[in-house]
């Protein structure tokens, strides 16, 4: 059987160990030709090797974005790529039809990817072009969330800092601001807008009445399996229970 030659591009000791070994285990064959930990030695590899028949790729290393790697050496080879950041990556493969993992790997999903290539192999190798309209399609310009907010208090127009916000509040078909120090301020904007103006990674809608900043939990605490109650600082003037159907998007966010 004919070898198949592997390059492993991941900055985690661990996760490389982890993918030498799934190889290992499920292909036989593979030829595992280095190891690289970030942008820098991966373009330095490609220089100065052969190109591999197969990559396996974590997208996010310490010196920068894999991708940056395939601008400068474009490749033919197929690529497998590894994420925790599947926000990005699902959009960027579904349109290129390129198989992805996210961590934490799981076997069957790396023998599945890995049965693809296979497959793949079997057809003609995919062009450098085909990998650049990856790039692009990942590479896109980052949203650009709202940082502050102007507040119309009788003749004063008060400006709020967009982090100084602990909650946004839906009350009688009106939406408020609650400050750290329990300041109570008036929204021009309705919680579904602010929903899509304020930074995700840092603002979570818990419910249909609130739009929580993480700074502003103090505690956690499970009412159900599937429920959480919130304790909030400010307090807040109803009990704040993160709904059923985002409790699990709930921890995922916690977590980071």
């Amino acid at each position: 059987m004919k070898p198949v030659r592997v390059l492993i591009i991941e900055d985690e000791i661990p996760a490389q160990q982890r993918l030498g070994k799934m190889l290992a285990e499920l292909m036989p064959q593979a030829q595992l030709e280095g190891m690289v930990a970030s942008v820098e030695e991966a373009c330095d590899w490609l220089e100065a090797n052969a190109q591999p028949d197969l990559i396996l790729s974590d997208i996010q290393l310490s010196d920068g974005l894999s991708f940056d790697i395939f601008k400068v050496h474009p490749v033919s080879s197929h690529i497998i790529f590894t994420t925790a950041y599947d926000q990005y990556a699902i959009r960027a493969f579904k349109l290129n039809s390129i198989d992805y993992l996210l961590k934490p790997l799981k076997k069957e999903e790396m023998e599945q990817a890995l049965n693809k290539f296979s497959e793949q192999t079997r057809k003609a190798a995919p062009d450098a072009d085909w990998v650049k309209s990856l790039v692009d399609a990942y590479i896109q310009p980052r949203p650009v969330y709202k940082s502050r907010f102007t507040i119309k208090i009788g003749e004063q127009i008060k400006i709020l800092d967009a982090s100084g916000i602990a909650y946004a509040m839906a009350e009688q078909k009106m939406c408020f601001f609650y400050l750290a120090d329990g300041t109570r301020l008036p929204s021009d904007h309705t919680l579904d807008e602010l929903e899509e103006l304020l930074d995700p990674a840092v603002y979570f809608r818990v419910n249909r009445q609130y739009l929580v900043n993480i700074s502003a939990i103090e505690t956690v605490t499970t009412y159900s399996k599937s429920r959480l109650v919130l304790k909030l600082k400010p307090v807040a003037k109803t009990e704040v229970m993160v709904s059923t159907e985002r409790s699990a998007s709930f921890k995922k966010w916690l977590a980071g």
